[in-house]
C-alpha cells in the first residue's frame, strides 16, 4: 500500500464521522485533504463500492457514512485501498544460479507478510470511531 490512497479514505472517512449523517460535498472534502474533488470522488465511490460510504449526486448532494463509525474497522478500510504489498514487489528476476538470488523473491514474501499481518493486527483494533474520536 505504497501510495496516498488510505491517509485519504482515512480523511475522508473520519471528516464524514465526525459531521454525524450530514451530507459533506467532495469540494469541502478536497478543501480540507487539500486535493482535486476529482480524487476525493474516486476515493468516495471505492469507499461506496465497500459498504462503507453513500453518496448522493447533485447540487445539494454529497456523502456520509454508510454506517457507524464504530463499525469501521481501519483494517476494512486499508483492504479497501490496498494494492500492493506494504513494502512493494520485486519486479526483477534474480540470477536462479545465485545462491542468493534463487530465494530472495520467496523469503522477502514471507518477510512482507509477517510485516502486513502486524500492521493488520493494529488496524483490527481501532475503529474509524476511535481514530476520529482524537480530533
Amino acid at each position: 500500500m505504497n501510495n496516498a490512497r488510505f491517509p485519504i479514505s482515512l480523511h475522508i472517512l473520519t471528516l464524514l464521522a465526525r459531521e454525524n449523517g450530514a451530507l459533506l460535498s467532495s469540494d469541502y472534502i478536497a478543501g480540507s485533504i487539500n486535493i482535486n474533488p476529482v480524487l476525493v470522488r474516486k476515493e468516495i465511490s471505492n469507499l461506496r463500492n465497500h459498504g462503507m460510504v453513500e453518496s448522493k449526486e447533485g447540487k445539494n448532494g454529497g456523502a456520509t457514512l454508510a454506517k457507524p463509525a464504530e463499525g469501521i474497522l481501519l483494517s476494512e478500510i486499508y483492504h479497501a485501498v490496498q494494492q500492493t504489498s506494504l513494502l512493494g514487489n520485486s519486479r526483477n528476476h534474480p540470477n536462479p544460479d545465485c545462491p542468493v538470488g534463487k530465494n530472495i523473491n520467496l523469503h522477502l514474501e514471507d518477510l512482507y507478510k509477517e510485516i502486513e499481518g502486524a500492521l493488520l493486527r493494529k488496524l483490527e483494533n481501532m475503529t474509524l470511531a476511535d481514530f476520529a474520536n482524537k480530533f
